[in-house]
């Protein structure tokens, strides 16, 4: 009796699915299968031996009993096989079944309960891997970087994992239906960074922890060290609060370094889509080596084009837009459209920023020019 009480307490602790381990429970199904299996051969053998039923008989009424089907069509009628039925499938059999589904529902919940929790071997390959979240709002945050992905060609359908500790009860459902899974850890722990395959990612996206905080910049520095160490250099990208701390990471070989800007996830996604993109953003955003201004100058009917040229050749920046005299703004329009302006937007160097003057004068001596030349 004493090993009949272990076997129904080791039963009874698998029950708590959520404090188990997805391979206990397994071992234990193993085991309940195992034993259960025994059983089946040794009734279906004594109703070989005592009822003297052909083999498969035997195995079709030992199967029966077990589900509780009972057809009826075949039937123990010794006295000594129906005691050996009723000990070993009503007593034994019967009990291994319930306990053998108990412990499959119980896998099923803890496979449930480690995807929820972030705790899962997803053996994902060719994703996106973001590692850190914002210290603030990191769902919305997180919410428009994916819309960003999905919204580029190539990665509409690519897998995108976080790795943190911030979605620990499991991820919002609006980013699972963007299709994000996780993985609840840190990338300073070379296990988590195994479970969230990072030697097989694409992209491999660090985020500074406090925006407002150069601290973030040692975890960051760890985190790209560790990667440094496995050869994925090229392939991260990864933000840094204080520009001091940039040479550190390139010697690191980092493919991207970018000052994290929580309003605009979109520079992150431009670094993937069309490197060199986001150094040209960052500036716009910082005021550091570009910045956009707008120029009062009156246009009618010149050709985007020639526009473009006159400030291009006399070196001032590169026009970027055109606002109509109604007000709107035209973004990048074509060369040959005829513009009819009041102010035009132009991409300058900080540390020499042409005055309203330089530009008008510029557009006035590249159309004089043409006149003449067209005389």
């Amino acid at each position: 009796m004493n090993s009949v009480t272990r076997f129904i307490r080791h039963h009874q602790r698998i029950r708590h699915a959520v404090y188990q381990t997805e391979a206990n429970i397994f071992r234990a199904m193993l085991r309940t299968s195992s034993i259960l299996l025994l059983f089946v051969g040794i009734h279906t053998l004594a109703m070989v031996w005592l009822e003297h039923m052909p083999l498969w008989q035997a195995f079709w009424l030992t199967l029966t009993t077990l589900a509780t089907v009972g057809y009826g069509d075949v039937a123990a009628r010794t006295p000594m096989g129906q005691l050996t039925t009723i000990v070993l499938m009503y007593g034994c059999g019967i009990t291994l079944m319930t306990f053998l589904i108990s412990d499959y529902v119980d896998f099923r919940i803890a496979r449930r309960e480690r995807i929820r929790t972030g705790h899962w071997d997803w053996n994902m390959a060719e994703h996106i891997l973001i590692i850190n979240a914002p210290k603030y709002n990191h769902e919305a945050y997180f919410l428009r970087m994916v819309n960003q992905i999905r919204e580029s060609g190539e990665y509409t359908d690519m897998p995108i994992m976080l790795l943190n500790q911030d979605f620990a009860d499991g991820l919002p459902d609006s980013l699972r239906r963007l299709g994000v899974v996780h993985v609840t850890g840190l990338a300073s722990r070379p296990d988590d960074l195994a479970q969230a395959g990072v030697e097989r990612a694409r992209h491999i996206v660090v985020l500074s922890r406090d925006e407002y905080s150069s601290d973030s910049d040692s975890y960051t520095f760890d985190v790209c060290y560790r990667l440094y160490e496995r050869h994925l250099g090229p392939r991260v990208i990864a933000e840094v609060v204080d520009d001091a701390n940039r040479p550190r990471l390139r010697d690191l070989h980092i493919k991207t370094l970018l000052r994290p800007i929580r309003s605009y996830p979109e520079i992150i996604v431009r670094a993937m889509v069309a490197p060199g993109v986001e150094l040209i953003i960052e500036d716009m955003f910082t005021h550091a080596n570009d910045h956009a201004v707008r120029y009062p100058v009156w246009l009618e009917g010149e050709r985007w084009a020639d526009v473009v040229n006159a400030i291009v050749q006399s070196n001032l920046g590169t026009p970027l837009a055109f606002v109509s005299k109604d007000g709107e703004v035209f973004t990048h329009p074509d060369g040959d459209e005829r513009i009819h302006a009041q102010s035009i937007i132009v991409l300058v160097h900080t540390e020499k920023t042409p005055s309203v003057r330089d530009i008008q004068r510029a557009i006035e001596v590249h159309f004089n020019i043409k006149l003449a030349t067209l005389e």
